[in-house]
């Protein structure tokens, strides 16, 4: 008996209604393959489509047929120079999709995310016609204070660990509110409404994605 899975079967639907009452467009989904098709249900072929750097949306297949399809991929990875990978992030600012996910949701449906460059925070924010995220119910917490709380002390070490560069986090696991140089918690974005009806779209999905 799954009774995990018995359990997000009910949360899931109620996230889905939060988010929605926060002028959000939400789905619940069981499978990163049921994910990937509602993914791209909701992103048209020929839709310009950017992200900044989301491990959920690699996971789910989604990055991979966005770069082979039929769509416009504002892909930084792909420039060899910095100014190439800044040039195609301010271009991000004007395309159809950016999709990514978040670093925590409150049952409530709020969603919190901590950013080094801020070029993830601020798309979400304003900029791309749409924001598509896909989150895994392993991000999702109780209160917007334990958003908060794994926004900074689960996800931000371990994404600074995988980047393999020196602050505070990486040797001990948690945020020390440190302003080392080589800090990715520079800006915080809480958001707790979207002023565009539907411009937010959350896929949650029943599996462990991302960080």
């Amino acid at each position: 008996m799954d009774v995990r899975g018995m359990r997000n079967d009910v949360l899931g639907p109620r996230i889905v209604k939060a988010l929605e009452s926060r002028n959000m467009e939400a789905y619940y989904v069981k499978t990163k393959e049921e994910a990937l098709k509602k993914a791209l249900e909701l992103i048209p072929e020929g839709s310009s489509v950017s992200w900044g750097g989301s491990m959920s949306a690699e996971e789910i297949g989604l990055l991979d047929v966005i770069r082979s399809g039929n769509y416009e991929a504002l892909d930084r990875d792909v420039k060899e120079t910095r100014a190439e990978k800044q040039e195609v992030m301010h271009q991000a600012f004007q395309c159809d999709f950016f999709v990514g996910s978040t670093n925590a949701l409150s049952e409530d449906g709020i969603l919190v995310n901590i950013d080094g460059n801020a070029n993830r925070v601020a798309a979400y924010a304003y900029g791309p016609e749409n924001v598509l995220l896909i989150v895994g119910m392993n991000k999702v917490v109780k209160t917007p204070a334990d958003a908060m709380n794994r926004a900074r002390n689960e996800a931000s070490p371990i994404n600074a660990q995988r980047f393999g560069i020196a602050t505070p986090c990486v040797s001990n696991g948690m945020c020390a509110d440190c302003k080392s140089p080589d800090c990715i918690c520079c800006q915080i974005l809480i958001t707790r409404y979207s002023k565009s009806p539907r411009r937010i779209k959350v896929i949650l999905v029943d599996e462990n994605l991302g960080f």
